[in-house]
């Protein structure tokens, strides 16, 4: 079983910054991608940007050239870095591991955070 462990979200005004930290505790060998989806109220959760144990990188549109996604491997740790937020970007923020390797056993499981709020003020 893997626990992830989600900080930094909060309140901070239009044009501000935010950094999520997720690391995945438990018996784990790798993780394939790491990375963060969102769901506004009355919303449908939405990817917003995964990455790779090898770099590799995805971000949705609405992100790009604003927010930043990066891993620490040998911490299991993925970070989201947030530049000019939008009240459009306030939503919980869920972290998810996907692709993860258990020592001895050949199946890969998929975990997801409990999610943290990130409030955008204009």
């Amino acid at each position: 079983q893997v626990h992830l462990v989600e900080s930094g979200g909060g309140l901070v005004q239009a044009g501000g910054s935010l950094r999520l930290s997720c690391t995945a505790f438990g018996n784990i060998f790798s993780i394939h991608t790491m990375g963060w989806h969102r769901q506004a109220p009355g919303e449908q959760r939405e990817l917003v940007a995964t990455i790779t144990g090898g770099g590799n990188t995805n971000y949705a549109d609405s992100v790009k050239g604003r927010f930043t996604i990066s891993r620490d491997n040998a911490k299991n740790t993925v970070y989201l870095q947030m530049n000019s937020l939008k009240p459009e970007d306030t939503a919980v923020y869920y972290c998810n591991a996907d692709g993860v390797v258990h020592p001895g056993r050949p199946q890969l499981f998929d975990y997801w955070g409990q999610g943290t709020q990130v409030t955008v003020s204009s």
